[in-house]
């Protein structure tokens, strides 16, 4: 289990309008805690504003990131991955991440646009339901899975309803947490269970 005293590659979060700010925090706040720098990422440095009316003014712009310097991409959902080809840019991103070996997690609308993307097509993955990604008319519907999270190789995929799953599968792909201790921060932030809470903290965990 890393111990978070010292600093980290960072993790790149892509913030553009509409994002929604509640689907990273629980994988973002974490990951903080064990050393690893979050930088959020957007189209250029111009400040956007998520669907909770949060303006983040990004560190960086997406052309000025390169894959081989960061630990994970995060995409967050928007109404814009649905509404327009504005967030395009940040699919094709995560496709050179996935391509360099580095980490992309994926989260509600954010699969949309990797499904568009082709990314989907020979991945197991999941997303809301289904449908939702049939409709962007990818070739990966048999590699759907129905659960609430899902990682294959570099690649974490998550619905809108379970931040929670993602973040758990985020802090298990970078070896944050495992075993018995991954499993419980899972129940303690999943399903409040006051058990777990003494497994993390036996364990050091926070």
């Amino acid at each position: 289990m890393n111990t978070g005293h010292t600093p980290r590659e960072p993790v790149y979060l892509a913030v553009y309008d509409t994002f929604a700010d509640w689907e990273t925090g629980h994988a973002t706040a974490h990951l903080a805690r064990a050393g690893y720098r979050i930088r959020t990422v957007g189209a250029s440095t111009r400040p956007v504003t998520s669907l909770g009316g949060l303006r983040v003014q990004p560190d960086l712009a997406l052309a000025d990131v390169r894959p081989e310097d960061g630990a994970l991409l995060i995409l967050p959902g928007a109404d814009l991955w649905d509404t327009s080809d504005d967030l395009a840019p940040f699919a094709r991103a995560a496709g050179e991440f996935l391509a360099a070996g580095t980490p992309v997690a994926a989260i509600c609308g954010a699969t949309a646009g990797l499904a568009r993307a082709g990314l989907l097509d020979d991945r197991a993955h999941t997303s809301a339901v289904s449908f939702y990604l049939a409709a962007t008319g990818y070739a990966g519907g048999g590699h759907y899975v129905d659960t609430d999270a899902v990682t294959d190789g570099h690649l974490v995929t998550a619905g809108p309803t379970e931040p929670v799953a993602f973040a758990r599968e985020i802090l298990r792909l970078l070896g944050v947490y495992d075993g018995e201790v991954l499993d419980a921060w899972y129940r303690l932030f999943h399903d409040s269970d006051p058990e777990a809470y003494a497994v993390l903290r036996q364990a050091g965990a926070r």
